[in-house]
């Protein structure tokens, strides 16, 4: 199930195989969702925050684009990536005490 990024709200009616259009916004509260930090793509550790070698940069990423390689991500906010720094800073404490 797809989440918006910025309030974690589920964006019901979208999900594998639905196109997102330019135009659509967070039902909750009124953000893109066809933007950079909603795609699957984006990543703030790779090159232009996006790991598809082929897209053009965009500069504003939360805000709507007309990026072709888009692709809703299910993961709402980047929690999967905040999660996973946050468990090996865990590891690397437990490790160093």
């Amino acid at each position: 199930m797809a989440k918006c990024s910025k309030c974690n709200a589920s964006l019901s009616g979208y999900g594998a195989g639905v196109v997102v259009g330019r135009t659509d916004s967070c039902p909750a509260c009124g953000s893109d969702i066809h933007s950079c930090i909603q795609c699957k793509h984006y990543d703030k550790s790779a090159y232009n925050e996006c790991r598809e070698p082929q897209a053009e940069r965009v500069v504003d990423k939360e805000r709507s684009n007309f990026c072709d390689y888009f692709s809703l991500s299910d993961k709402g906010g980047n929690s999967s990536v905040n999660d996973e720094k946050a468990a090996t800073m865990k590891k690397l404490d437990d490790l160093f005490k």
